[in-house]
This record gives C-alpha cells, structure tokens and sequence, in this order.
C-alpha cells in the first residue's frame, strides 16, 4: 500500500541512508551508491559530495537523480524521490555538520566535521518531481 503524502514526507526526513541513482553517462547501467542526505518536511532534498566525484559530475551531466530510502524490519517501508537538480552551491562546515549531526554521536559528528574537506565539496539539492513508496506491513 502507498504511503500519503504525509507519511512519505515524515519517513524520507528520518536519518535514513540513501541509495542515490543517476544515469550512467559511460554507457553503463545507472551509478546507485550509498548516500547521507538532508531534508526537512516540505523542503528540497539535498547531499554533500565531492565537486570532482563520479557522482557530482553524472548528476551535473543528468541534471536530475533520486534518493530512495527504506526501513527493512517491520513494517517493511521505501520511499524513493527524483527530481530534477535544483541548486548546485559550494560545500560549507555548516552542511558538513548539519549532515554529520543527522547520522553520528555527538563526539563523532565533531570529529568527522573537522576532518571533512569542505572547500571540496558540492551540495546538490534536488526538486523533488516524483515519488514512489510502499509499506507492505509486517513480514
């Protein structure tokens, strides 16, 4: 069964990893990696990544990608978000920490921001345009 809007909203704003998907400009079959992600209910959903990394340069060349997201023990749910790139801007400390403090301890989130290469980085934040999701109950 379809999540609501709502429902969707609220579970894709949890601190889940992302698979991120965009096509393959080599030819090959779509790049899908593990991602952290930002996004607040109502918002863009966003991630932070290297400037000069496979990922950031085929989301350039696409100019669209999708984040799904899913909790594996009951209730079994995904929802998964594509759009077209919204907004392409430097990386900064406060992204880094944002992000680091979404997913780390305390003590772990100081220390990844510190160590993060934030001249590096890009985020990416996309429209969201299409959404897919399912909760197929308890398994």
């Amino acid at each position: 069964m379809a999540l609501t809007q709502d429902e969707r909203i609220a579970f894709l704003a949890q601190p889940h990893i992302a698979a991120l998907a965009v096509t393959d400009t080599r030819g090959r079959a779509p790049l899908t990696v593990p991602i952290w992600y930002g996004y607040e209910p109502g918002g863009m959903p966003w991630i932070l990544t290297g400037a000069g990394s496979v990922k950031a340069r085929m989301i350039a060349a696409a100019a669209r990608f999708t984040l799904m997201v899913e909790q594996v023990e009951p209730t079994y749910r995904y929802v998964s978000v594509e759009g077209p790139v919204a907004m392409l801007e430097p990386g900064t400390e406060e992204m880094s920490r944002v992000l680091a403090d979404r997913y780390l301890s305390a003590d772990k989130a100081a220390a990844f921001v510190a160590a993060a290469p934030h001249e590096d980085e890009v985020a990416i934040r996309m429209n969201p345009e299409h959404w897919l999701s399912a909760d197929l109950g308890a398994l």
